[in-house]
């Protein structure tokens, strides 16, 4: 029997995969939590009051899959809108249910409640203005501004009652309130708790055709919001369904590593009635990503059992912290987690070839120049290179091929396990040990214990892959054994995209517990490809920073410059500038709070019109649209950040 302490509970079950039961709730006619799939669903970019110009985008989206189709409503006007555009898709024969996305506005929101099949709400932005203001929230004001927001909020609830329309209570970790701020600060608690005022006064009313959300932009914090949701929930007899987004993930590759470390690290768990990738690019193209994520658990609950947790876990699922590991040559303790990349020698047989893996060599130099995306071992198996290496990039070789070499200096063994606890000679400085979970023996540990120059290598061909690598660290953690950890994981027969989104859930989900001292993704894809995955994994669980990272909105009726065209104008100019986060925000109803989690911000104030941020803080507002990225750098400049690029 598996023992988790109440304080920790959040899933069914850490070893065995089942999905959290949450009440059935029904959007039209799509049911959402109980036994149902999970749902994949968009949201439309264009103007709600271009109907024809929605319609069409709507059906794209249908057409590619999506269950439901959510369209902004920020004032009465567009909400009426609603109407004309729900007639003109059911008159073409799609019944899809429409969701109201709002944020600002409660009389749109309650308009929209007798017109569409959802509205989805904003707890930060519907009864609250935030000011950024610091001040004291007494309990007793702290009680009148609760009873405020039921007076602005249960008419909406009313109506929805009335209508049978179902309601998303969707928090965002950028638009938290002052209240909220002030009590709770910008945590995963203080989400938590701005959702669960509004879902208290629906319970009041009797109304519970609720859903609800705690998106961010950083995963750490999304994951952590929606584990503290769930306890919560079982702690009040709660089972609302859950609907997973990674809010402003961005474009392309990162987008979607950054989407499958939030949603697959719940998602793994049993977390999650319906999902939306928000990315950087036409709806219709976030479906088929949906639908790769949920596809990896069609039949995941055959997979090959788990030993239970017969103690209390050791690590906290609601608060990251790393775990604790001695330090073996750079590995472990206070090091940025290491990348491993299997290589095929035959393949790199010139200096010229690491190219592809961001080491480039000069030959009339003879000198390497060492990227930001440069890995720090690549294993060789039994085969060597017939060139010297940077002195950056070390070789891990096959144990018995190891031994034979003259020249050990930079290079180091992979020990199965038999021949680790047999061998008479071992590295004295890293020996990489591969194991599986039911070869972490009595003997081996011991031998483990005494070896600090060992640097385990966890590998698992489980269907629930990532519990067993957890359920191993855990076992680990339980004995007191700070051995470093590799997580290593193998992939065949999968395009780009599959490993893309595969690598990041099953990897990341360890990641953002703390566990994990270093990554090593096995596949037959391109190299460059496993090695892009693999610091982008790394970036998006804020483990380690190789580049820049952008927070990007994904686009919606309110946008008010393009997106895309945009996202890739300021990442040519700025994407050499390693760890700086630039958030691309096409309007301001997610501009100010989104800004919490970047360094600066680029926000739509008005059509081509511009507002720039520092964090929070407004630098300036008004700007042209042509005019603003340059001030952008500018800004940078004089922050002492910007440097040029030497590309």
């Amino acid at each position: 029997m598996e023992v988790i302490t109440a304080s920790k509970i959040y899933n069914n079950s850490l070893t065995k995969y089942s999905r959290f039961k949450t009440r059935e709730v029904m959007v039209g006619n799509v049911g959402i939590g109980g036994n149902n799939p999970i749902r994949v669903q968009s949201m439309t970019t264009t103007d709600t009051m271009d109907t024809k110009g929605t319609v069409e985008q709507s059906i794209r989206m249908i057409e590619a899959g999506s269950e439901l189709v959510r369209i902004t409503a920020p004032a009465v006007k567009e909400a009426k809108n609603l109407e004309n555009i729900k007639n003109e898709l059911r008159a073409r024969g799609y019944d899809t249910p429409i969701v109201a996305d709002i944020h600002f506005k409660p009389d749109a929101a309650e308009l929209a409640a007798r017109i569409v099949e959802k509205v989805r709400v904003n707890p930060g932005n519907y009864a609250d203005k935030k000011k950024f203001k610091v001040f004291s929230f007494t309990d007793e004001l702290y009680n009148e501004e609760l009873e405020r927001i039921y007076e602005q909020f249960s008419p909406l609830v009313k109506i929805c009652k009335e209508y049978g329309t179902a309601m998303r209570i969707g928090t965002n970790h950028g638009s938290l309130s002052d209240r909220i701020m002030n009590r709770y600060g910008d945590t995963p608690i203080g989400m938590v708790e701005s959702a669960l005022e509004f879902v208290r006064i629906c319970r009041e009313l009797n109304y519970h055709e609720i859903i609800l959300s705690m998106k961010s932009s950083n995963t750490q914090v999304m994951v952590e919001a929606y584990r503290l949701l769930v306890n919560r929930m079982i702690e009040e007899g709660m089972n609302y369904p859950l609907h997973l987004g990674v809010t402003e993930a961005g474009d392309g590759e990162d987008g979607r590593i950054k989407s499958s470390v939030g949603i697959g690290t719940l998602l793994e768990d049993g977390l999650g009635d319906t999902i939306r990738v928000s990315l950087t690019e036409d709806p219709e193209f976030e479906i088929p990503v949906c639908k790769r994520i949920v596809e990896r658990y069609n039949d995941r609950q055959s997979h090959t059992p788990i030993a239970d947790l017969d103690t209390e876990t050791p690590y906290d699922p609601f608060s990251y912290q790393r775990r604790k590991t001695y330090e073996t040559d750079k590995i472990g303790n206070h090091h940025v987690p290491v990348v491993i990349l299997s290589l095929d020698a035959k393949k790199f047989s010139e200096p010229s070839s690491l190219e592809k893996i961001s080491y480039s060599y000069y030959n009339e130099l003879d000198k390497w120049n060492i990227g930001d995306l440069a890995p720090d071992f690549i294993y060789l198996g039994a085969n060597d290179l017939p060139y010297a290496l940077p002195g950056t990039l070390k070789k891990i070789f096959d144990y018995s091929f190891w031994k034979t070499l003259e020249d050990k200096s930079d290079s180091f063994p992979l020990f199965t396990q038999q021949e680790y606890l047999t061998a008479e000679r071992k590295s004295y400085r890293i020996n990489f040990v591969s194991v599986t979970i039911n070869e972490l023996t009595s003997e081996l540990l011991e031998a483990v214990k005494k070896d600090k120059f060992c640097v385990l290598v966890i590998n698992t061909s489980n269907q629930h892959g990532m519990a067993e690598e957890r359920r191993a660290i855990i076992e680990l953690m339980q004995q007191g054994i700070e051995t470093p950890v590799i997580i290593s994981r193998s992939y065949a027969g999968i395009d780009d995209e599959d490993l893309t989104i595969s690598s990041a859930t099953d990897l990341g989900a360890l990641l953002i517990d703390g566990m994990g001292d270093g990554i090593w993704i096995k596949a037959e894809n391109n190299i460059d490809v496993i090695n892009r995955v693999s610091f982008g994994i790394l970036q998006a669980t804020r483990t380690r920073i190789s580049k820049t990272e952008y927070i990007s909105c994904p686009s919606c009726g309110r946008t008010q410059f393009d997106l895309q065209v945009t996202t890739a104008m300021i990442k040519k100019r700025t994407d050499h500038l390693k760890g700086v986060k630039i958030a691309i925000m096409g309007c301001i109803v997610n501009g100010p709070g989104e800004m919490a989690d970047a360094d600066y911000g680029f926000v739509g104030s008005g059509p081509n019109w511009i507002t720039l941020y520092r964090g929070k803080e407004v630098i300036e507002r008004g700007i042209p649209y042509p005019e603003a990225l340059d001030k952008l750098i500018g800004i940078m400049k004089e922050d002492g950040i910007w440097i040029e690029n030497s590309n």
